[in-house]
């Protein structure tokens, strides 16, 4: 299945169009179950701690996620499109701001 379509950049342009944090909540509430985001959150979490060198079983202990959810992050980390690593940099810019 092809992610790259009409609908998907209609929900993509809509996220973006979002202003602050509380809005985002206000859209992820509505789109998406409790569970989904937090399914989402745990992932970039773990994404962020792998990113800054924390293993497996620390990460699996503190935030509650599988170590084989763990590992599909970090496939997607190391050898994905990117997407993980330019929202951590943003991030970590945005903090140093």
């Amino acid at each position: 299945m092809n992610l790259k379509n009409e609908q998907t950049d209609q929900l993509f342009k809509a996220i973006l169009s979002l202003r602050n944090v509380d809005e985002c909540y206000t859209f992820f509430e509505d789109l998406c179950t409790i569970r989904e985001v937090q399914d989402m959150s745990q992932r970039l979490e773990a994404a962020k701690r792998l990113y800054e060198g924390e293993n497996y079983l620390a990460i699996s202990g503190e935030i509650g996620i599988s170590t084989a959810t763990i590992s599909r992050v970090s496939r997607c980390l190391n050898y994905g499109n990117g997407g993980y690593k330019t929202a951590i940099e943003r991030m970590k810019e945005d903090n140093a701001e």
